[in-house]
């Protein structure tokens, strides 16, 4: 690979991740919050390591060099004593090696949108195990008595899944998440939860039995009752809502961090 696509490449790949780090909340598409920190010193390495290697190769002024890497193999002597130096490198690069330009001015130009319905609808959903109890009690605290519930699908899909106290029951609760189409008119709000990045995505979905489906990817806030499914406290049963009102919200600025949202967190 020719050396000014090399330096190219660093500068690009570091100014995209400042910039998606340090001037907009790109990163949260990517990344736990607190990753920031090492997103932004990582940007400020490449950047550094781009401007030292231009620097020492003249770019972008392209200055000769003068070390002797004209040649194969230094100049040869022939039989008059002459060199045979071809005058020309073979360090240059296949011209494909400008593709790589194309994943760092993504970053920089156009963001891939955080994952989505297309993720939730190939992944079964699970809902995180309960730990078993160590002395006896409730691993699941009661809901309030009065009023509307809001909750987290983590803490729902617990509750409808291994809570066999059944605590849901009997309470109205609120919960926030995207559109995801399911089979045959069926459809659920869903989220995407990380542990470190979007690679590591595991999928939290609660189907919806009343209203008809938004479009996918739309964020909705549902309000309704528990549907119970299955049997309690074992892998045949699946967190499920029978909803009354569904109410179009906006995007969260960190789409992977399940919190129970409110006005001022969207």
């Amino acid at each position: 690979m020719k050396r000014n696509i090399q330096v190219l490449l660093l500068l690009f790949l570091g100014v995209g991740l400042l910039h998606i780090s340090l001037l907009t909340d790109l990163y949260l598409r990517y990344v736990r919050p607190g990753l920031r920190p090492a997103l932004i010193a990582s940007g400020v390495l490449l950047i550094a390591l781009g401007a030292v290697s231009a620097a020492r190769d003249g770019f972008p002024f392209n200055r000769p060099r003068t070390d002797g890497d004209h040649s194969h193999d230094g100049d040869r002597s022939n039989g008059e004593g002459h060199g045979e130096g071809h005058g020309h490198s073979h360090t240059g690069g296949p011209k494909v090696a400008w593709l790589l330009y194309v994943p760092a001015l993504t970053i920089l130009f156009l963001a891939p949108p955080a994952l989505g319905s297309y993720t939730a609808s190939r992944d079964d959903a699970k809902a995180p195990k309960a730990p078993a109890s160590t002395t006896g009690d409730s691993l699941f605290p009661a809901l309030p008595d009065k009023g509307v519930v809001e909750m987290t699908l983590n803490d729902f899909s617990s509750r409808a899944v291994w809570d066999t106290d059944r605590t849901l029951k009997g309470h109205t609760v609120r919960l926030t998440g995207f559109v995801t189409p399911g089979r045959h008119g069926t459809w659920y709000v869903s989220r995407l939860v990380i542990s470190c990045c979007a690679a590591d995505a595991q999928v939290r979905k609660v189907r919806v039995h009343g209203p008809a489906a938004p479009p996918a990817d739309t964020w909705v806030t549902v309000t309704g009752t528990w549907h119970p499914t299955g049997k309690l406290g074992t892998d045949d049963a699946s967190p499920a809502l029978d909803v009354s009102t569904v109410d179009r919200v906006p995007a969260p600025k960190d789409p992977y961090h399940d919190v129970v949202v409110t006005p001022d967190s969207r």
